[in-house]
């Protein structure tokens, strides 16, 4: 997976004694993260500018080669995983001669109206694109990485575009076997409604899981749990005994269940649900096909440690699926508790790698909370902050628990810490919306620091030429919108025009913006709705 005021005495001191006591070990993480643009052994092309872009597909287009565009973030855990599984094996290394490596660092300068562009959202999203800029297809970064090494090959070897692959499925025309798999391992969570609108897609994967041949069963079978998936609690497809029974049976076979890894793992309370959205005999049943398939998953030395903690975990959250979702202490088996604090200990012990470190421990701190282990988390997280490279991503879940602890202040101090340590415009901005919004709603009455910490927000805004595109505009968006929320009645309408008009606003901000950008209406707009009394 963001300073607004000068560091307190406390801070610095907290900040002095974790570096003088992990200073070599922290250094050396950063150095693992920063050493490569994204990975060692791929000639990865750094891009922050449409000019950077169009040097790359010159490139390509000389070198008669396809362009993988990866959009990433230093912090975030899927990407470090990425990093840590698949860019560094040899195979890939091999293979990325057929391509044009473009990494899109989202704090560079610039990358966040790159975001806009090729209309990418969420950390990673990998894209395969032909050199005139046509796109082949999105590659699912959560998937077994020989399986995405399929797909790629299959894009490299002179695949169609996924949108007329899907074009033709739809229409009934022929699609040969790759171009189903290519259907079925396409990216649709980033997706970003490029082929189909969110709310269609369950309905359009089940159409194209009836329309598979039989030939290619194993892609009917992934398009229909992608399908069950996204149905929304049962509110998509609507489930019949011979459907739970054909899930059943999947999960009943360790080769199969093996080849859908990645889907059952990371939606296995989802499926459920949507097999069974009531609680009672049905759920009963899917859930313990379920965790009796989880168990194998876990146990499969052939899979990432990641993709083994999340086995884990999705039999936690399979545990917990008729708890409220806000259960701070779930009564979980014994047995499950036992496997949960070994798995996260194991990993915690072994892992040398910084990037598999940042993707594992952090999703391990995640499962401890889920399990109602909330110290044996916190405990986790703060053992690992001198040792990861992005340590402010740590102390944003220091702060999530003591937020759902009801710790409000050492939720707080846990966000300040993490807003005041985090690096790079995109991602400052990200942690300073978490960090405004946690203040507006556990501090209402702290107006000083709410007004000092949104004007240290709009002055690096102001600062950023692409903060008011994609994920940093979405950031700007959430701290208008608790200002708005703030400022409901109109009591704080003094502190926003401060914010607006004041030499330091966002007035001014805005002001600096052509007005042909289409920046300058989302800056316009941030602060319209929260001052009352205009």
């Amino acid at each position: 997976m963001r300073p607004s005021f000068t560091r307190s005495a406390l801070f610095a001191t907290w900040v002095a004694g974790a570096l003088l006591t992990a200073l070599p070990t922290l250094q050396a993480a950063r150095a693992a993260s920063s050493s490569s643009v994204v990975a060692p052994g791929v000639a990865w092309l750094s891009a922050a500018s449409d000019a950077d872009i169009e040097r790359a597909f010159v490139q390509a287009r000389t070198e008669k080669k396809p362009v993988l565009l990866y959009w990433g973030a230093a912090w975030c855990p899927p990407c470090n995983q990425l990093k840590a599984t698949l860019f560094n094996r040899a195979d890939f290394i091999e293979r990325s001669k057929g391509f044009v490596a473009v990494n899109i660092d989202g704090d560079l300068p610039g990358a966040q109206k790159l975001g806009s562009r090729f209309k990418v959202r969420g950390y990673p999203t990998m894209i395969l694109m032909a050199g005139d800029g046509s796109e082949i297809t999105r590659l699912p970064g959560e998937a077994d990485a020989p399986q995405v090494l399929a797909l790629l090959q299959m894009g490299l070897a002179g695949g169609r575009p996924v949108k007329a692959v899907l074009a033709d499925a739809r229409a009934g025309r022929p699609v040969s076997g790759p171009e189903w798999r290519s259907l079925a391992f396409y990216a649709w969570d980033t997706d970003e409604a490029q082929l189909v609108p969110a709310a269609e897609r369950p309905g359009l994967l089940a159409q194209l899981s009836l329309a598979c041949p039989p030939t290619e069963a194993a892609a009917a079978t992934r398009l229909l749990l992608k399908a069950l998936a996204e149905s929304d609690d049962g509110k998509g497809l609507k489930p019949d005994a011979a459907l739970r029974a054909r899930v059943r049976a999947l999960l009943a076979d360790a080769q199969a269940s093996r080849a859908q890894m990645d889907v059952l793992v990371n939606y296995a309370g989802e499926i459920s649900k949507a097999l069974a959205p009531e609680p009672g005999a049905d759920r009963r049943a899917v859930v313990l096909a379920f965790d009796l398939a989880l168990q194998k998953l876990h146990a499969d030395a052939s899979l990432s440690r990641a993709d083994q903690l999340n086995a884990l975990a999705s039999r936690v959250a399979l545990a917990r699926i008729d708890l409220a979702k806000a259960a701070l202490h779930p009564k979980l088996p014994a047995p499950l508790l036992q496997q949960v604090q070994a798995q996260v200990a194991r990993d915690n012990r072994e892992i040398s790698d910084a990037y598999e470190r940042q993707a594992v421990v952090t999703a391990g701190a995640g499962l401890l909370a889920d399990a109602g282990l909330w110290a044996e988390s916190d405990a986790l997280l703060k053992a690992n902050l001198a040792r990861s490279h992005s340590p402010y991503y740590l102390m944003s879940q220091l702060g999530g628990n003591a937020r759902k602890l009801s710790r409000n202040a050492d939720a707080l101090r846990w966000y300040g810490q993490a807003f005041q340590t985090s690096t790079g415009p995109a991602t400052r901005l990200q942690w300073g919306a978490a960090y405004l919004g946690a203040l507006v709603d556990l501090a209402p009455q702290d107006a000083v620091r709410i007004e000092r910490v949104a004007r240290q927000l709009f002055v690096e805004a102001g600062q950023d030429p692409a903060a008011f595109h994609e994920r940093s505009a979405r950031s700007l968006q959430r701290v208008g919108s608790k200002l708005a929320a703030w400022n409901k009645t109109g009591q704080h309408d003094a502190a926003l025009r401060r914010l607006q008009d004041g030499p330091e606003g966002l007035g001014a901000v805005c002001g600096r913006l052509d007005a042909a950008d289409s920046q300058r209406a989302t800056c316009d707009g941030i602060l319209k709705a929260a001052i009352k009394n205009a």
